[in-house]
């Protein structure tokens, strides 16, 4: 697909006016320097509507937008169940696990992981997290991201990461996470209204012109086994999304830990003004996952009659965009590569952050503020180095770039997920207890995979978490330690709502039961 003039100068416009608005927001006062706060955690002053789009330009990228038209079109919207459960999930990460985390006062994961556990603990995780970051995270979205532009706009693989490489670092680099969180407003607004226009124009065509709720309404018609959400056993993608049990099951694990426990995602709530304040962008995150699947999943089941002979379901969203008439076809290739700059400049800040704090500092802890700051930054532009070098390697021969990431992930979402709950809500929890619940999770996931290969992927990983959660307790109990000396003492932590984030709660489940009462 080739891109119009117009096309390509509304492009050129978006990609300048990010830049500039990124160096505005990031300039400081006369006489004052970044230190490791404004870097790191945006001087902990970021509003909620900031936190809240930047929660989700972090999450949405190619391997989102791409992958999961895809899997709308071979699967249909049971895989809008990844967004919709995770709305829930934001609510309780934002009502149980921040206070604890902003009480700790913490810039990353690891360093909390050292405050309940040990320096042990830390070291261990830090260096994993790098390089999940680095060789998994950042490696699949620069791919992804290229293969996007080169079907888009037809230039070579190389030069497509090249571009999103330094496109992520000329506006994020200077900044730190101010740049990425407060830019990330526009590029969530770019990104919903660039979706909400391919979505009605591909229903609009579904019509013959008779608009899109009478496109939607012969869609479902024409294809009704594409809304099932909850899918029987005979269904041939039942592996992919098992029945009940995705509601009940390791769904939420994953969820927890994505939302909850990953130093990228939840960086920018660490950054808050307050709880409260992190709490409304908590919320105000959750309603726009509700919105997701109207934007990634929707034109993947309208591609299904729009475009019912594709070689592969990851087609759907770019043959979709071919569709589009002049001039909304540059919106919609902006508002895909927003989001795929913005998960770069997410990933690498948080990979920067960890490095710095978590590595780098132990061993000089005497250098100036400054001097991490530039640390950081170095390890930034570093890190995407790596990972377009590694790219091509890891994933060129992988049809599917996104169930590398599950595949790979997985092994260890569930020893993770063990390791922060009961750190945080079981004082008898040890620090060799929650090392080998993280590192044994590995360990018993390849183990299922072997010996019982016709599990679903998502029931695995529940079984494997509570796995970890009774090795974790055993070797806690036999140790007679009694409450750890770090415990987190939950009776100090604020755990009340504002009646804000109460209602806010209560219309996000009650909105989501009705989504599944009425495609169950």
């Amino acid at each position: 697909m080739k891109l119009a003039s117009i096309d390509i100068t509304l492009f050129v416009v978006y990609v300048v006016a990010l830049v500039g608005i990124a160096w505005w927001v990031s300039r400081e006062k006369q006489g004052h320097q970044k230190d490791t706060n404004d870097y790191f955690l945006a001087g902990s002053s970021l509003p909620w509507w900031a936190i809240g789009a930047s929660l989700i330009a972090a999450n949405i990228s190619a391997e989102q937008i791409i992958g999961m038209s895809g899997s709308g079109y071979q699967l249909g919207l049971a895989i809008a169940s990844y967004e919709w459960m995770a709305a829930i999930t934001l609510l309780i990460v934002g009502k149980f696990f921040l206070p604890i985390f902003l009480k700790h006062k913490i810039y990353t994961m690891p360093q909390f992981l050292e405050q309940r556990y040990d320096h042990r603990v830390r070291k261990v995780m830090a260096i994993f997290w790098l390089g999940v970051y680095v060789f998994v995270n950042l490696t699949a979205v620069l791919w992804l991201g290229a293969l996007a532009i080169t079907t888009i706009a037809g230039v070579d693989m190389i030069y497509g990461m090249m571009f999103l490489g330094l496109f992520s670092l000329t506006y994020s680099l200077y900044g730190g996470l101010k740049a990425v969180a407060l830019t990330d407003i526009i590029q969530v607004v770019l990104l919903v209204l660039g979706g909400l226009f391919l979505s009605y124009t591909a229903l609009n065509l579904i019509s013959d012109g008779n608009g899109a709720i009478q496109g939607f309404v012969d869609l479902t018609n024409k294809l009704p086994e594409k809304f099932d959400m909850i899918l029987s056993k005979d269904n041939p993608h039942y592996m992919d999304l098992p029945g009940i049990s995705v509601l009940v099951g390791g769904m939420w694990i994953m969820n927890l830990s994505y939302w909850g426990f990953n130093q990228y995602i939840i960086q920018r709530t660490l950054a808050a003004k307050s709880v409260q304040e992190a709490q409304k962008g908590i919320a105000f995150a959750a309603f726009l996952k509700l919105l997701m699947p109207l934007i990634v999943v929707l034109p993947g089941i309208a591609a299904v009659l729009i475009v019912p002979d594709l070689a592969k379901p990851d087609q759907a969203y770019p043959s979709l965009m071919t569709l589009m008439p002049v001039g909304l076809k540059g919106i919609i290739f902006a508002a895909l590569v927003a989001a795929i700059v913005s998960s770069l400049a997410s990933m690498t800040n948080s990979v920067s952050t960890i490095f710095t704090m978590d590595l780098y500092k132990d061993k000089r802890p005497n250098e100036s503020q400054q001097h991490y700051v530039k640390v950081g930054r170095i390890v930034s532009f570093v890190a995407l180095i790596i990972a377009m070098i590694v790219a091509k390697p890891l994933l060129g021969n992988f049809d599917q770039a996104f169930q590398y990431i599950q595949e790979f992930t997985g092994f260890f979402t569930p020893g993770i997920c063990a390791l922060f709950v009961l750190g945080m809500f079981w004082k008898k929890t040890t620090a060799n207890g929650g090392l080998l619940a993280a590192l044994g999770s590995f360990v018993l996931s390849i183990v299922f995979r072997q010996v019982w290969p016709e599990l679903p992927f998502i029931d695995r990983v529940g079984i494997v978490f509570l796995l970890c959660v009774a090795l974790a307790v055993v070797v806690s109990l036999l140790e007679k330690k009694g409450v750890s000396e770090n415990a987190v003492d939950i009776n100090d932590v604020e755990f009340k709502t504002t009646k804000g984030f109460n209602v806010a709660s209560i219309a996000v489940v009650l909105v989501t039961a009705a989504f599944y009462i009425t495609w169950w």
